[in-house]
């Protein structure tokens, strides 16, 4: 009524007709969805140069071998472009889903106190096809290409519920991206961008925190938690409608497009300067490959006249010597010398370097890097 009041006292002549017929939801939650539509246009663009950038990134180390881990323990090799495509894939599926959501909007329209029109068929003296014109010329000046049929008091807030999801989904695409970015800079493997004046921690002058990815997990923590405010929203609308969603909805909206905005700005700028260590992913890598390539050199012992059992009893034996001298000693894994130097695996040495070769284990993760993304 402030509003209303306050046109009124500007356009003293209009002062009789304001907001009649109307309710409050006419120019709340139609304001709402202008907003709502306008916030996607916002976000859209954002999420496209992270995908964009993240795919460069993907391109570039297609080829480039590293440790796979399931549990995060050592498991068969990768590629750091292949793993990038894991989080590529994600933010994919989220862009489909808000692009989604942006292209379906829907107007709440000219639709009276509980939906009916009821005001409105009175105003224009029984006549529908002119409240069905109104509501279509209120629709399309807002912009939107169509309003909902069906409505209450105010436009149905499963719509919040789905647009929230969709913000708290690409939430948590964000957050697992991180929270790996997090895990490999412990690794010393890859590192968000540090710049040179950027202070780690104010105790441990060496330190290089990945407070990038810490702050979107932070964030990304907060918008996952959202979700549930709107889903309870959504199922406690009573009847036509109550009042115990607007305070509510004030800030879940709000903070969820906010939310998501400062992660996607953060992303940017992660996605635009990830830095890449090849001699540490090696180093790993090295660590690990023998034991992985165990089985590869039994076939190839059998292939070239060996018994299987034989050849599986000296690899167990030589493992377990390799693996302790690793875990007692913290020495490096030197199965691939002590294979070398078993006068049994002679008649493999030549192809032995070949076998050992990382970028035969990474089966066809350069490739699938490259796929047509509706392979």
């Amino acid at each position: 009524m402030a509003h209303v009041r306050v046109l009124a006292a500007q356009c003293p002549k209009a002062a009789p007709i304001i907001h009649l017929g109307a309710t409050s939801c006419y120019v709340g939650d139609n304001t709402d969805l202008i907003l709502l539509r306008d916030g996607f246009d916002i976000l859209l663009p954002k999420l496209a140069t992270c995908i964009k950038q993240l795919s460069s990134f993907a391109v570039e180390h297609k080829d480039l071998p590293t440790l796979g881990f399931t549990h995060f323990q050592p498991a068969q090799l990768t590629t750091v472009g292949k793993r990038a495509c894991l989080w590529l894939q994600d933010l994919l599926m989220d862009e489909a889903n808000l692009f989604r959501l942006r292209s379906q909007l829907r107007f709440r329209g000219v639709k009276g106190t509980t939906g009916t029109q009821a005001s409105f068929l009175t105003l224009f003296h029984g006549e529908g096809e002119k409240v069905k014109e109104l509501d279509r010329l209120v629709t399309s000046m807002a912009g939107f290409e169509s309003s909902f049929l069906i409505c209450g008091q105010t436009y149905p807030r499963k719509l919040d519920l789905d647009i929230v999801s969709a913000l708290s989904s690409l939430a948590a695409s964000l957050h697992k991206m991180c929270t790996d970015l997090r895990l490999l800079a412990n690794m010393k493997e890859i590192e968000e961008p540090f710049e040179s004046t950027q202070i780690g921690s104010s105790a441990m002058a060496y330190k290089r925190n990945p407070m990038r990815s810490e702050r979107c997990c932070a964030l990304a923590r907060h918008l996952l938690s959202i979700q549930a405010s709107a889903a309870n929203t959504a199922a406690t609308q009573w009847l036509e409608r109550t009042l115990d969603d607007s305070a509510n909805r004030r800030i879940t909206l709000a903070e969820s497009f906010l939310c998501a905005d400062a992660l996607l700005v953060t992303l940017i700028n992660i996605t635009g300067g990830l830095v890449v260590y090849p001699k540490v992913i090696g180093r790993h890598v090295n660590d690990e490959l023998p034991f992985m390539a165990t089985e590869n050199i039994i076939m190839a012992m059998v292939e070239a006249g060996g018994n299987r059992q034989e050849c599986h009893e000296i690899i167990r034996v030589l493992s377990q010597e390799a693996a302790d001298r690793v875990k007692l000693e913290g020495l490096d894994n030197d199965l691939a010398e002590r294979i070398q130097k078993h006068p049994y695996f002679e008649r493999i040495l030549p192809r032995l370097d070949a076998i050992l070769d990382p970028s035969s284990f990474v089966g066809r993760a350069p490739q699938q890097v490259t796929s047509n993304y509706n392979y």
